[in-house]
């Protein structure tokens, strides 16, 4: 079995890579060798900045002999296309969410993987970080009792306000539901394990929206998919959930997850990041009582970091793209719920992610 750092390439070079790069480049188990990026010059200043050798087109980059793992941060419409090319290349691969725009094609990279012997993880990761990982062993321990049900809330205006780019995320494959629903119902799947069936409905309060800041402000461009979704979500376990995803509303609220069990509430941290402060309250409590994170906070990439782990040690790695599958059908059960007013089943089902050893670290060298 091969030793030592695992090499890197990092395929996507926008605004989320930045956060990506500063993780990858500081954990001592991965090693990142190549970045490519349509617009070249923006791999140039990565490559510049962090001090990775190799910048090329996306072929080289992923052909390159010292890659094994290929960070796909490219846009959701082209996820697949870069995944197959790693899997083809004989490459691993981590992708940044969703898996692929349609169950289908997120089904068909799995059996290419499988059939090239090699492995697909995907974000979101957040549920590795100190926040939910502590959340988790607290639930596992009985700090709630059974878990029964679970509410989540984010709502916002919508990021065109602040984002130099957004259009992308009004088209097919964002939205609030595909591009903030894997951070809450990977939480939730996490914490009830598979779910098997959905119901939802969702609203699109306008047909266009007005790029707010950057060179492009003052650009309109169109919306696609419905900016409200409201869900409901019947777990295999018994549980049940109620998610609200809204990119139409001037009150900001995001973050907001509790799970209630049967001796107990827990508001869990804002599943967008990484730690945050545990919240429990107990039946006859008269305010909620604060455990602080444990764990790794460190950001994205913890999720890369723990396949170039399992890759060298053998072992299953958490972020898994069964995982991300499962989400994925969750996710587009829901947009075909919304519209047509039905429960719908989910056929695919997954294993809760095992909780991270209490000794996990990653800038500890292991490899």
């Amino acid at each position: 079995m091969t030793a030592g750092p695992v090499g890197v390439a990092v395929v996507g070079c926008g605004t989320i890579s930045t956060q990506y790069l500063d993780n990858l480049t500081a954990f001592p188990d991965v090693r990142v060798v190549a970045c490519s990026d349509l617009e070249l010059s923006r791999a140039r200043d990565a490559a510049q900045r962090y001090g990775i050798p190799v910048v090329g087109d996306t072929a080289a980059v992923i052909g390159h002999p010292d890659v094994e793992i290929v960070v796909n941060l490219t846009i959701p419409a082209v996820h697949t296309e870069v995944a197959h090319a790693a899997v083809t290349a004989g490459k691993h691969v981590y992708s940044e969410k969703p898996l692929a725009l349609a169950p289908d094609a997120g089904a068909a990279l799995l059996a290419a993987a499988d059939a090239a012997g090699v492995r697909v993880a995907n974000a979101p990761d957040t549920f590795l970080g100190a926040g939910l990982q502590t959340a988790y062993r607290m639930i596992a321990e009985g700090a709630i009792g059974t878990p029964l049900t679970a509410l989540t809330l984010m709502q916002s205006p919508g990021p065109e306000s602040w984002h130099p780019n957004p259009a992308f995320l009004f088209q097919r494959g964002a939205g609030p539901l595909f591009d903030i629903g894997p951070y809450y119902l990977t939480t939730l799947v996490g914490a009830f394990g598979p779910a098997r069936s959905v119901a939802a409905v969702g609203r699109r309060s306008r047909d266009s929206r007005v790029v707010g800041s950057g060179p492009l402000a003052g650009t309109a461009f169109e919306v696609e998919v419905p900016t409200h979704v409201a869900a409901l979500l019947d777990f295999t376990g018994g549980q049940a959930a109620t998610s609200v995803l809204s990119f139409d509303s001037p009150l900001a609220r995001a973050g907001f997850v509790e799970i209630t069990g049967s001796e107990a509430t827990m508001a869990l941290p804002d599943p967008n990041t990484f730690t945050g402060t545990i919240r429990l309250r107990r039946a006859g409590d008269d305010d909620w009582s604060a455990v602080p994170a444990k764990g790794p906070d460190t950001g994205r990439g913890l999720g890369v970091l723990d396949l170039a782990r399992a890759l060298r040690a053998g072992t299953p790695h958490r972020a898994s793209g069964e995982l991300a599958q499962h989400v994925l059908e969750l996710m587009t059960a829901i947009a075909g719920s919304a519209e047509t007013g039905a429960f719908v089943p989910i056929d695919s089902t997954c294993t809760a992610p095992a909780l991270l050893p209490d000794e996990f670290d990653p800038y500890a060298a292991t490899l």
